[in-house]
């Protein structure tokens, strides 16, 4: 059984930092494109930022460019977000996705965790 699991979220002032986790099993984990997704209450969801295997090259939506950095550890079957500089607009749940290299259709999404910026 596929599973993605985040942690990390929380409530957090503007200006700081979380960093969130998203641990796969189930998968064989370097065979995945690995991203990470928002939804902010009413709008749609929408791509955060994206990684292939470490040390490929990552993407980034302009909203979050120079603030987030997306990181993942194949040993451990895990994705991470470095958040910094959050300003309340980055208020959302956030969630990971697995996509197989192979196969687009072989995706996974994690249940989200809540991330609150807010003074």
């Amino acid at each position: 059984q596929v599973q993605l699991v985040e942690s990390g979220g929380g409530l957090v002032q503007p200006g700081g930092s979380l960093r969130l986790s998203c641990a796969a099993s189930g998968v064989t984990f370097s065979s995945y494109a690995m991203s990470w997704y928002r939804q902010a209450l009413g709008k749609e969801r929408e791509l955060v930022a994206g990684i292939r295997n470490p040390g490929a090259t990552t993407h980034y939506a302009d909203f979050v460019k120079g603030r987030f950095t997306i990181s993942r550890d194949n040993a451990k079957n895990t994705v991470y977000l470095q958040m910094n500089i959050l300003k309340p607009e980055d208020t959302a749940v956030y969630y990971c996705r697995a996509v197989a290299y192979k196969d687009y259709d072989d995706n996974y999404w994690g249940q989200g965790t809540q991330v609150t910026v807010s003074s």
